[in-house]
């Protein structure tokens, strides 16, 4: 039954989701907002919401840090994993579209965000605590989180300055009716759609606590899977839908996106976590979703630089088999 509960749940993320997405959506139809910005900031702030709030109900509420982690490295690699599956499919008009410059600057961050956790895993980071007081727990601040923090930012900044966006020659939307509303009731709908993610996204943090318990899996295992799929298929829907629409800047922004700011709900989720920490590798999968996330990374981030189709094929195939290999090992 627990089983039953958790595909409700998930269900209930992915339609919340799909519908705050479709108001983003509606956004890049009546604003000059570029498409890199969009897809990149906006578009993956919505369909990144259930990974802020597992994240901080698997720390702050369940006190599971390596759920949270779990949860985000796993969903990371799943996203990266489908965005290079979704590439092949469609990579005749991937390859021969020009993609924003920023979307390197950000894989790079990217990149650098896998190096910072690496880093911390293997000690050469002192985990050591900045500010320390017993008497203050909530002065914990971990170097990890903070650079995790100053990357997002930098990334943020390439975006936000790219006015180039691919999405301009896109076909649009068939929804003829979505443009009929006002910017308010716009508002007013992505609001109520995100309140409902925030609620399933809390439901599902349990939920999986409980399958972690009953089955006796590891917590970064079950995040990895449980949380960290189910919180990424709105990622996954919305960029489906846009590269179906020709619309790759936003599709590739969504992802690379939300795969930073998933970096930056570790940091807040660190830092909410007063007096502990998440940063938790005693599970092996955690270690390993961390390594392959660091080639997938560089497999995207070459991917970005080769022209010829075939080499981004390589590069796309490369990217999936790290998380077939993180499910293998």
């Amino acid at each position: 039954m627990i089983f039953v509960y958790y595909i409700l749940t998930a269900a209930a993320v992915v339609w919340f989701s799909i519908a705050a997405s479709r108001y983003i959506d509606m956004i890049d139809r009546t604003t000059r907002l570029s498409g890199a910005f969009l897809g990149g900031v906006l578009l993956s702030a919505v369909t990144s919401l259930p990974e802020l709030f597992t994240s901080i109900s698997a720390t702050v509420l369940i006190d599971n840090p390596s759920l949270c982690i779990g949860n985000i490295l796993g969903s990371n690699l799943f996203n990266s994993g489908m965005l290079a599956v979704v590439i092949l499919f469609f990579l005749c008009r991937f390859s021969a579209t020009k993609l924003s410059r920023s979307h390197g600057y950000v894989v790079g961050f990217l990149l650098l965000m896998y190096c910072a956790v690496a880093a911390n895993m293997q000690g050469w980071i002192s985990a050591d605590i900045i500010l320390d007081n017993s008497e203050f727990p909530w002065l914990y601040v971990n170097v990890t989180s903070l650079l995790l923090i100053a990357f997002y930012v930098m990334s943020i900044r390439y975006l936000a300055a790219d006015n180039v966006s691919a999405a301009a020659d896109a076909p649009q939307s068939d929804d003829d009716n979505a443009t009929d509303l006002s910017l308010r009731t716009i508002v007013v709908r992505f609001t109520l759609a995100s309140l409902g993610i925030i609620a399933a996204s809390i439901a599902l943090t349990y939920i999986t606590d409980d399958i972690a318990a009953a089955y006796n899996l590891g917590s970064g295992l079950a995040g990895a899977l449980f949380l960290g799929v189910a919180t990424s298929l709105p990622e996954v829907t919305s960029t489906i839908s846009l590269f179906r629409m020709r619309n790759f800047d936003i599709a590739f922004g969504n992802i690379i996106g939300s795969n930073v700011f998933n970096f930056f709900v570790l940091a807040i989720a660190d830092l909410l976590y007063a007096g502990c920490g998440v940063y938790d590798f005693s599970d092996d999968k955690v270690v390993n979703l961390t390594l392959f996330g660091i080639a997938a990374s560089v497999a995207t981030l070459v991917m970005l630089r080769c022209r010829a189709a075939w080499a981004k094929a390589v590069c796309a195939a490369l990217t999936a088999a790290c998380y077939i290999a993180f499910l293998a090992v």
